[in-house]
C-alpha cells in the first residue's frame, strides 16, 4: 500500500496512473525533488504545451489561458496572382474563379473550410441566387457580401489570424483602444470583415481561397483506403506427365 502523504506520490499519482507514462519511480523522485526548489518561480507551475479555450496550441513557454499571438494572412488582400511558390497554380485558378464564377470560389472556401457534404451546394446555390438578385435589380453583386462575410471571420478565428485593426495597429499604431479590449476587438474585426467583402468582394474571395488551400486539403483527399478483394480467375486441372 502506497503511503497518502508521501510528497512524491501526490505530485505524479495521475501520471502514475497513466500506460504512457515511461519514466521510472526513481526519475519521478528526481523530478519532484527538482520541483521543490523551483516552487518560487512563478512559470514552473504551468505546464509547457497545451491548449487555449478556443481549441488553439500555446506555443512553447506560454502561460495556460493566454491567448497566443496571431499570424499575418499568407498574401495581401490585392495579391490577385498570389506568391511564386509551389501554390502559383492554385493561386491563378483562385483568381480566374474569383473573376467569373466567385460563386464557385465562395462554394469551394466553404468545403475546404467545412469538410462536411454537401457544404459546396449549400454555400454555393444561395450565393448564386443573391447574386443574380443583385447583377438583376442593382446592376452588380453587392446582396452576395451580406451571405458570405462570416466566412471571412470564420477563417481569421480558426487559423488565428490577424484582423484590419490589428494589422492597423501593427503599421501605424492606431486602433489601440480596440485591440485592448477583446470584445471591442472582434466587434470591430466583424465589422472590417463586412467592410472588407462589401467594397472588395472578389479580391476577399480570392485572399481567403489562398490561405485555405495553404492550410487545408481538399476533402477529396481525406478519403480512407477501401480494399477490394477480386477472386481468382477459373483455374483448370493440368494433366500429369
Amino acid at each position: 500500500m502506497t503511503d497518502n502523504n508521501n510528497p512524491s506520490f501526490n505530485s505524479y499519482d495521475r501520471e502514475e496512473s497513466s500506460p504512457l507514462l515511461k519514466k521510472n519511480l526513481e526519475d519521478n523522485d528526481k523530478v519532484s525533488s527538482d520541483a521543490k526548489t523551483d516552487t518560487a518561480t512563478p512559470g514552473s507551475a504551468g505546464p509547457e504545451y497545451g491548449c487555449t479555450v478556443n481549441g488553439l496550441p500555446l506555443t512553447h513557454g506560454s502561460v495556460m489561458g493566454e491567448p497566443m499571438g496571431r499570424t499575418q494572412w499568407d498574401s495581401s488582400l490585392f495579391a490577385c496572382l498570389g506568391r511564386n511558390d509551389d501554390f502559383c497554380s492554385s493561386d491563378l485558378e483562385v483568381c480566374l474563379l474569383g473573376s467569373m464564377a466567385p460563386c464557385v470560389l465562395y462554394g469551394s472556401n466553404a468545403e475546404r473550410l467545412g469538410s462536411a457534404p454537401g457544404t459546396f451546394a449549400n454555400h454555393c446555390l444561395p450565393y448564386t441566387c443573391l447574386y443574380l438578385i443583385g447583377k438583376s435589380f442593382f446592376g452588380g453583386n453587392c446582396i452576395a457580401p451580406l451571405f458570405s462575410y462570416p466566412s471571412r471571420t470564420a477563417i481569421r478565428r480558426k487559423f488565428n489570424l490577424e484582423g484590419s485593426c490589428e494589422a492597423l495597429n501593427r503599421s501605424c499604431g492606431c486602433c489601440g483602444s480596440f485591440v485592448e479590449d477583446d470584445l471591442k476587438r472582434e466587434q470591430c474585426e466583424s465589422a472590417c470583415d463586412f467592410a472588407t467583402h462589401f467594397f472588395c468582394h472578389t479580391c476577399a474571395l480570392c485572399q481567403e481561397g489562398r490561405e485555405i488551400r495553404r492550410r487545408v486539403l481538399h476533402p477529396g483527399f481525406n478519403a480512407q483506403p477501401v480494399l477490394v478483394m477480386i477472386p481468382p480467375g477459373e483455374q483448370s486441372m493440368g494433366r500429369g506427365a
